[in-house]
């Protein structure tokens, strides 16, 4: 099967090697996203010939040096845009969906040497078995469908994979966060300064479970230097990595942190994630799904790989980095006032209950 996919490789090698052009040529579908951006800018240092396929809404996250094919890769005339384009490796950042996997492996299966899926470290088994994850830690997450689906497409892959010789790599985020994002387990993620300034008013800041459960921030450019060497690494066919940062702290660190980078001292509450998840059963998900129980990552097997991959910046040091650019974007630091009221609800009701209890004593 392989052999056939090597094969049907031949037209792409000739179109890309014909006129001496030998760098690697990438596609990212997305790329100006969170994470994406910071890989973006370090593909086109590296050389890499990058590609971006996206509809155009973010182009000051597009680094200079790339090419921009604007279109949707959910429209079908946009198999006509790709027809006399060829690919090393493709990068789907934007497949949330078993049906967005099935439509790639339908449109590249036998037109790249490597397919880039990425998935989620919110895959990993809840409850958890053993508070280390590896990337053989088993697929199941019973509270969020966000996740479910990225198994399942995870599993379609793996199917192709040992079918056709389709040349997977699967790639598992856990927590990344850049210049953009005020990274924290209850924000608003459209207006994420949101969190920074109710801590600068003082306000109560809800914390999950009593704040001791153990998590891993991952700052987006280091997410990037592990990311770039699996791009055309043969070795990374057929696999699955997560990429994160090694170092470990608890939930009281972390608000902590992103409080000490603003100039406070934040007012931290703990409450029960059952609790939030009652008032706000939108919560299920990034909660008991996710950032309830701990999530702390073995790294070894992408550091096999990639031999000189080491997250080097600390969550304090990210979150100064954040802090200074939004407050030189103020435009930027705009206030989600319905999250504040969802916050303050959610403090009400605990409130009232703890008072019940007081009076039953």
């Amino acid at each position: 099967m392989i052999d056939q996919t090597e094969r049907s490789l031949e037209p792409a090698r000739v179109r890309l090697y014909s006129k001496g052009v030998r760098t690697m040529k990438v596609l990212f579908i997305g790329g100006t996203g969170l994470i994406s951006r910071a890989v973006s800018r370090l593909a086109v240092e590296r050389g890499i010939d990058l590609v971006l396929l996206n509809r155009g809404t973010r182009s000051e996250a597009v680094p200079e040096g790339a090419r921009v094919i604007q279109a949707d890769i959910r429209d079908p005339q946009t198999e006509e845009i790709l027809a006399d384009e060829a690919f090393d490796v493709v990068v789907d950042w934007i497949s949330f969906s078993p049906e967005h996997t099935k439509a790639d492996i339908a449109r590249f299966l036998g037109k790249t040497r490597q397919f880039v899926f990425i998935s989620s470290a919110s895959v990993y088994q809840k409850p958890m078995t053993q508070y280390l994850i590896t990337e053989s830690t088993p697929l199941a997450n019973p509270y969020w469908q966000y996740s479910r689906d990225k198994i399942e497409s995870e599993e379609l892959l793996m199917e192709a994979y040992r079918r056709d010789g389709f040349p997977i790599t699967i790639v598992r985020p856990s927590f990344t966060y850049g210049d953009t994002m005020i990274p924290a387990a209850l924000n608003s993620w459209g207006h994420p300064w949101s969190l920074v300034d109710r801590m600068r008013r003082g306000k109560k800041i809800i914390v999950h479970g009593d704040g001791t459960s153990l998590w891993t921030m991952t700052h987006n450019t280091d997410f990037a230097h592990g990311f770039i060497g699996l791009l055309g690494n043969p070795l990374a066919i057929g696999h699955a990595f997560h990429i994160t940062s090694d170092e470990v702290l608890n939930w009281n660190q972390i608000y902590q942190i992103i409080g000490q980078a603003a100039g406070v001292t934040p007012d931290l509450v703990h409450i029960a994630s059952d609790f939030i998840v009652a008032a706000v059963p939108e919560h299920e998900g990034g909660l008991i799904g996710d950032k309830t129980p701990s999530g702390v990552f073995d790294n070894q097997k992408i550091k096999r790989l990639v031999p000189d991959y080491q997250a080097k910046v600390s969550f304090a040091e990210g979150m100064r980095r954040t802090i200074a650019w939004f407050e030189s974007h103020p435009q930027r630091m705009s206030v989600d006032e319905g999250w504040n009221r969802e916050m303050d609800g959610i403090l009400q009701a605990y409130q009232a209950g703890v008072e019940a209890l007081s009076r039953l004593r």
